[in-house]
């Protein structure tokens, strides 16, 4: 792909898509199958930057993984809950899930592993993690002693036990400790200190490790008690379409005055971003659900204030509609975001204000006052989502040009060709 794009007025767009399969429930059915008895076929798997790392890195544990991009398919035997290999080097590039979740899971081997990725993710934190997984008896450390990658694990079992995990920054960290905890040696309790971010993330993990055996006794997403026993089953597993990949399709329509439809996602949904549509409905969109499908209709937009702690990334979306609407739109409760692939909120009040928006930062959102649209070239900040969002400007907008559209291979390598073609549906 060139170092630019320019994103082209296309009218109301008119169609329907599916897009790839969740990231998400991807690399979350990978660690379940890896660690389960026997076998497992994904369905519906999505390939990107971040499933291939997260496969990758499994084969360094010694995990026999074949990946088929073309059908969506992958299986993976898994190891019972015993990593084969005693020793390893993981390259995680900037994927926040393959970090945290291999992080927790080598604690349940026997040998030394090791995490690393590239400059951005040697940035990111992952100390409050590891201060968990020490109460649980494991021995995994920051190589720098900054509470960021690389990540040393040098792992005899997890012992198990009762550990509390921070739940401001990612929830991310509790979803890697659930997953590794029914290989644990005993039982193991967790608790969440402060505010829990992305809550449905924490949901979404819970159906994912239910659906390959592994029932959590879990109390208000406060206090979770995993025993020891039964291990993961190996099944065959259906992973819906990504959900945060949906919201630029549903976001199309509400900017171009046009109607989409995403096939395969509902209102119930596993992935908690489905809850999107609600965000343009209250700014005026028509919205209509089915069995196996979500359409979105265009109307005249207005401004909203809005908590999106649940749903953090699809805030660049709803910021890219924003410009578009009737009045101010105040998006709150995110500071979680800052510690994303980049700092997301920082990165979108520059962004913005190129379009001639007025834009106020603040600690945890941002407040959006529209002006009059103008073309502009966006830096996207070797971040997926700012590439996908921002370039929603461009279909009502003439003069967007989004430079290295080539980041959004990070989970959605087929976005603008699939934007192209929805625009000639």
């Amino acid at each position: 792909m060139t170092d630019t794009i320019e994103i082209r007025p296309t009218g109301p767009l008119h169609g329907s898509i599916r897009p790839p399969g969740s990231k998400s429930i991807t690399n979350r059915a990978l660690v379940c199958a890896a660690l389960a008895d026997g076998s497992s076929t994904l369905a519906g798997a999505l390939d990107s930057e971040d499933t291939r790392v997260m496969i990758e890195a499994l084969r360094q544990l010694g995990l026999t993984v074949d990946h088929d991009p073309q059908t969506g398919t992958i299986r993976i035997t898994g190891c019972g809950g015993r990593i084969p290999v005693g020793e390893a080097e993981l390259y995680v590039a900037n994927s926040g899930t393959t970090v945290r979740f291999l992080t927790a899971m080598a604690t349940t081997g026997d040998g030394v592993f090791r995490l690393d990725g590239t400059p951005r993710m040697r940035q990111r934190p992952i100390g409050d993690l590891l201060d968990a997984l020490g109460q649980l008896g494991a021995d995994a450390a920051s190589e720098a002693g900054n509470g960021c990658p690389p990540v040393v694990v040098r792992a005899a079992g997890l012992p198990g036990g009762e550990a509390t995990v921070a739940g401001d920054i990612s929830s991310q960290f509790l979803s890697g400790l659930l997953m590794a905890a029914p290989a644990a040696v005993g039982p193991v309790q967790l608790n969440v200190r402060g505010e829990l971010v992305s809550q449905p993330y924490i949901e979404m993990t819970l159906a994912v490790m239910s659906a390959f055996g592994v029932t959590v006794e879990a109390e208000q997403l406060r206090r979770f008690l995993i025993a020891p026993g039964p291990r993961y089953r190996a099944c065959r597993y259906e992973i819906e379409p990504d959900a945060s990949a949906a919201s630029y399709f549903f976001a199309a329509a509400a900017v171009t005055g046009g109607e989409v439809t995403v096939e395969g996602l509902s209102r119930h949904s596993l992935q908690g971003d489905v809850a999107f549509c609600e965000c343009l409905r209250q700014m005026g969109c028509e919205v209509r659900y089915a069995a196996d499908a979500i359409t979105v209709a265009g109307r005249p937009l207005r401004g909203i204030r809005v908590n999106m702690n649940a749903i953090s990334d699809t805030v660049q979306t709803l910021a890219a509609v924003a410009l578009f609407a009737e009045g101010p739109t105040e998006v709150f409760d995110v500071a979680n975001i800052r510690f994303k692939e980049t700092d997301r909120l920082r990165a979108l009040c520059t962004e913005l204000r190129k379009f001639g928006a007025d834009v106020q930062e603040h600690q945890d959102g941002l407040r959006i006052v529209p002006g009059p649209c103008h073309g502009a070239e966006i830096d996207t900040y070797d971040d997926h989502r700012m590439a996908m969002s921002m370039a929603l400007v461009g279909l009502g907008t003439p003069g967007v040009v989004i430079r290295d559209p080539g980041c959004t291979a990070k989970t959605y390598p087929g976005f603008f060709d699939d934007l192209a073609r929805l625009g000639k549906a």
